[in-house]
């Protein structure tokens, strides 16, 4: 989710160049997305398919800032 996504890149992704953020359609991945406890019990999206196009409904380059990942401002 977009609250999950810094630590998530942080985590997984530090230090790597030319990552997207993308904006996709929950709805439309049905039963495919499914919401699993995950940190602290928090539950994360995973999805069990492959991403499609037709999901998203749009994408921005994700840069490194001083090593970290610059999230828009805004985002929730």
């Amino acid at each position: 989710t977009a609250t999950q996504a810094q630590e998530t890149a942080d985590k997984h992704f530090a230090g790597v160049d030319g990552l997207f953020l993308l904006g996709c359609d929950a709805v439309a991945m049905g039963a495919a997305l499914k919401w699993e406890v995950s940190r602290g019990g928090a539950e994360f999206p995973h999805l069990y398919r492959e991403l499609r196009m037709e999901d998203v409904e749009w994408a921005q380059p994700l840069p490194l800032v001083d090593g970290r990942h610059q999230f828009p401002a805004g985002l929730e």
